[in-house]
């Protein structure tokens, strides 16, 4: 009896123990498994390139030992950008791979189309790419928290710049047709009130849009003296250069998500895109600045060894990069619980976190209420040569 008694004991013990692992998707005694999706491919390929990014990262972090005994499995899927890829690609990341979580999944478009989904499954997607402001609500998305700061808070951080060096001034707004670009044109909206129709004109484009050339043109009829473009690289890269080859001399500010020297700048011209401004929440990779800056120094060491041949100067790959930091934090907060439940609550309790590569003042702090990892940014203009930033960290209660 004694010995029946210990054997029932034992097992107890082993299912109360390491066995609670295997009860939780994804998750070994040596491994975790992670989701993601990101657009390879298509007309958002350029801001893809922060999976890239993110998958050197945990290359890097498994070569160190992983986090907390575990390496992590990460398993990243292409959408093409498209909402009905994205959903297919999610259904297989949880009924087939079995990811514990997803992370880092980019694109508004393929968010919104599979959110239900993983709600209803209890999946939680931590640290998505997008700024849409739906995310935030807390009530409706309690799974999600956001990686970029919202285009709302953004969108009003340039309205207000413009209303107090353009007061008097015309403002055209350049929008990609879904949620990323509506959310800027809605916080212009928000905060000029009344003055909005006096004040702004606007002109639409679709992803499936060769160029945006014409949209371009009708707005410099407009008589605008400042151009906000609120879209992705590709069509923020044609509108930078379509602008300077019809001689508009507006002030050009283009969104975070297009705000890459080697994905929009670059392709647009170096020297077309003299003057453009972008609020930022990151050190420059080619300012003299963080030369040497240890942020910035183990950056460019990360980049060589992990992503040889790539050109550094994409700020998406160091979007991807920060993605990875605030990844390991947040597996280390989580030590041995690996459930998802604690795993969305530390992803939720991030304190005065400082990601090396963000500009000084920069903290990242998540609560039950709260759930935007960045929330905080700061202008900056393009010399030719390098950004140059200019005035106060904002935050979005400075709007």
């Amino acid at each position: 009896m004694l010995v029946r008694w210990k054997i029932v004991a034992a097992l107890t013990l082993f299912l109360s123990g390491p066995a609670f692992a295997a009860e939780e998707p994804g998750i070994s005694a040596t491994e975790i498994k992670i989701g993601g999706v990101f657009p390879f491919s298509g007309p958002a390929s350029s801001i893809g390139l922060v999976g890239k990014g993110l998958m050197a990262y945990i290359q890097a972090l498994n070569d160190r030992g992983g986090v907390n005994g575990r390496k992590i499995n990460y398993i990243a899927y292409d959408d093409g950008y498209s909402p009905p890829k994205a959903v297919e690609h999610v259904r297989k990341l949880v009924e087939s791979d079995e990811v514990s979580f997803m992370f880092g999944q980019l694109g508004t478009p393929g968010i919104s189309a599979t959110a239900k989904y993983l709600k209803a499954k209890g999946v939680p997607s931590v640290a998505i790419v997008s700024g849409s402001s739906k995310f935030t609500d807390v009530a409706n998305y309690p799974l999600i928290t956001t990686g970029l700061v919202s285009y709302d808070t953004e969108g009003k951080i340039y309205a207000k710049y413009l209303t107090r060096t353009l007061p008097n001034a015309k403002y055209a707004i350049l929008y990609q047709n879904d949620d990323l670009g509506k959310d800027y044109l809605g916080a212009f909206k928000a905060f000029l009130g009344k003055d909005f129709d006096r004040k702004v004109v606007s002109a639409s484009y679709e992803v499936t849009e060769p160029t945006i050339d014409s949209q371009v043109t009708n707005l410099k009829s407009s008589g605008a003296e400042a151009l906000v473009i609120a879209g992705t690289p590709k069509f923020a890269a044609q509108a930078i250069r379509q602008a300077s080859v019809i001689g508009w001399k507006a002030t050009v500010i283009i969104n975070f998500p297009s705000g890459s020297v080697g994905g929009t700048l670059a392709p647009a011209g170096l020297d077309k895109s003299v003057g453009v401004m972008v609020g930022t929440i990151n050190k420059d990779i080619l300012d003299e600045t963080w030369k040497n800056d240890p942020g910035m120094q183990a950056y460019r060491a990360f980049f060589d060894k992990y992503l040889p041949g790539a050109d550094i100067t994409n700020g998406s790959y160091l979007t991807g990069y920060q993605q990875g930091v605030l990844l390991e934090q947040i597996l280390k907060q989580c030590g041995d619980d690996l459930s998802r439940k604690n795993i969305l609550a530390q992803a939720k309790n991030l304190k005065d976190v400082v990601v090396p590569t963000a500009l000084p003042g920069i903290k990242v702090n998540t609560s039950e209420t709260e759930n935007m990892i960045w929330t905080q940014m700061r202008l900056q203009r393009w010399t030719g040569t390098t950004w140059q930033a200019f005035g106060e960290v904002l935050d979005a209660r400075s709007e």
